[in-house]
């Protein structure tokens, strides 16, 4: 679906890349993590991939971008946000209506969608991130969170081919994370490619299919979650951490056949270790 060739991205007036010599192809259906430490080019890369770069924050741009065979600068936002939800980390930037419903509303009118077919688009989306009972709520009177899940039920309620989603859990608790993390896994698996930005490698670990890091605006690293967090010096001159389990059963020692990434693995790990269960 996307197909990133050499690029390389100047803001105005920098002399150095925010991006630089990016290659890099997103197949449909793929559930892709994206980490680094701040200001490593994890958010330039996403308005990349959704064509606020080039079309609204301008630069100095080389190599390309192409969507589905067309290079982005070719096609009209309009065009892009058809295919392609996005939700970043700061939920204020995205709402600009006063309730939660119209909010829903706004973009499903821009994509003359019928107004029958609307109210269950709008139905489905909100229910889809729990916040159906805010359907009639002003926005003002939402926490951070909630703001957050309202902005992701924004992009879901046009029905993306692709979700393009910059840390949309800076706002949540870990059971919030988690519910979250669930919901783009479930619509992952209906067939929506899921291109997520985030530092929490325990979910990125369980969730992603593949997982990029960036560092200094360069892909350092790519593959698998299992082969990413194995990668321990390379994501140390990163900046970015690995799963808790994982540095707990390196700290202690123990042998593993696969390195563990998440709870179970790591709890299964232990027992061998121990000689329970045997």
């Amino acid at each position: 679906m996307y197909k990133l060739n050499n690029l390389t991205f100047y803001y105005k007036n920098t002399e150095v890349p925010a991006l630089k010599n990016i290659n890099l192809e997103i197949a449909h259906g793929e559930f892709l993590g994206i980490i680094g430490h701040s200001g490593s080019g994890k958010s330039t890369l996403a308005k990349c991939l959704n064509g606020i770069i080039p079309h609204y924050q301008h630069g100095r741009m080389r190599g390309q971008v192409l969507f589905n065979g067309n290079p982005t600068e070719t096609l009209s936002i309009a065009d892009i946000s058809r295919s392609v939800g996005s939700v970043f980390d700061d939920p204020e930037s995205h709402l600009i209506t006063m309730e939660v419903e119209q909010e829903l509303i706004f973009g499903l009118e821009n994509m003359a969608v019928d107004p029958k077919e609307m109210q269950i688009k709008v139905e489905n989306a909100l229910e889809a991130v729990g916040i159906a009972h805010l359907r009639n709520r002003s926005i003002n009177t939402l926490s951070g969170g909630q703001k957050q899940r309202l902005a992701i039920a924004a992009a879901l309620a046009v029905e993306p081919k692709i979700l393009v989603l910059d840390e949309p859990t800076s706002e949540l608790d870990p059971i919030g994370s988690k519910e979250i993390y669930n919901l783009l896994a479930k619509f992952n698996k209906k067939g929506i490619t899921v291109v997520l930005i985030d530092q929490k490698v325990e979910l990125l670990a369980r969730y992603a299919s593949r997982i990029i890091v960036l560092n200094q605006g360069e892909i350092i690293l790519e593959g698998s979650p299992r082969e990413i967090f194995s990668a321990d010096e390379k994501l140390n001159k990163a900046g970015v951490d690995i799963p808790q389990v994982t540095k707990l059963i390196k700290m202690l020692g123990f042998r593993y056949g696969k390195l563990p990434i998440s709870v179970d693995e790591g709890a299964a790990c232990i027992l061998e270790n121990m000689g329970i269960g045997k």
